[in-house]
């Protein structure tokens, strides 16, 4: 009996679908855009069919060469689509309905200083209200943590980095002081593109401008920290207020210096 060359077997249209989505990233402007939009054009086409199972991340990580933070990312962003649902320790699945649309914030929109603007006044709608009830619902555990955020901030912008990741950690350990899971989510939504400066590079060649930027954004927050610790809700709404509009006022002077360009 002949052995039959395993390369000349009918190939197997799920594997076969499966090295095509398993194949390395190029080098794109965002890893984690690219990710979810391999995966979403394979889910919205059928390809990954409603209940199908992702690829694990560790599968993500070798088949595309990226990072597990660049996974969850894109597993986050593919969730808040409604693409795809968590379970607990199984992994990441294709929801069986997404013919449903849900808000959506193309973070591609926001390299430009209107739509920055445009998030900015989003955030003091819920960012305001969340400080205030921070300050009633937070434990001392919680407020150490808020504290903490702060310092790390500090630490940060005091090494001369722009501190991108610990300014919206601080924001984050706020939303979870409020006890309201949705507004986790929702600042997991935006992700650390609610951080203008992420978006919008407005002090390249001129670190005397952003270090004198990052010490204002650190008084405001430290006005934020105290009301909060001090349970005192009025005072953490308004501090919460006055940074995002200070945040506004900054980033509408640069709009105006560059039309005026």
């Amino acid at each position: 009996m002949t052995r039959q060359d395993p390369s000349s077997y009918p190939a197997d249209p799920a594997r076969r679908q499966r090295s095509k989505l398993l194949r390395p990233l190029g080098s794109p402007r965002s890893l984690s855009a690219e990710v979810v939009d391999r995966l979403a054009e394979q889910i919205i086409s059928g390809k990954l069919p409603a209940g199908a199972k992702l690829p694990s991340e560790q599968e993500m990580m070798r088949g595309m060469g990226v990072s597990r933070t660049v996974v969850r990312e894109a597993v986050s962003a593919l969730r808040a689509r409604g693409l795809v649902i968590t379970r607990q320790g199984a992994g990441a699945f294709v929801d069986r309905d997404t013919s449903r649309q849900p808000y959506v914030i193309d973070p591609d929109g926001l390299g430009s200083l209107n739509s920055v603007l445009d998030i900015l006044e989003l955030r003091m709608a819920v960012e305001c209200e969340a400080a205030a009830i921070a300050s009633e619902r937070a434990t001392h555990i919680q407020i150490k943590a808020i504290r903490e955020a702060q310092r790390v901030f500090i630490r940060a912008i005091s090494s001369g980095e722009r501190a991108i990741k610990e300014d919206f950690a601080f924001h984050q350990s706020i939303a979870l002081a409020t006890q309201n899971n949705r507004f986790v989510e929702f600042l997991e939504f935006l992700g650390r593109l609610i951080i203008p400066r992420q978006s919008i590079r407005s002090f390249e060649g001129s670190p005397d401008s952003l270090r004198k930027y990052l010490g204002q954004i650190e008084k405001e927050h430290e006005a934020i920290s105290h009301a909060i610790g001090a349970h005192l809700p009025k005072k953490a709404r308004e501090a919460m207020r006055r940074h995002l509009l200070n945040s506004r006022e900054r980033y509408r002077e640069l709009a105006s210096k560059k039309s005026n360009a």
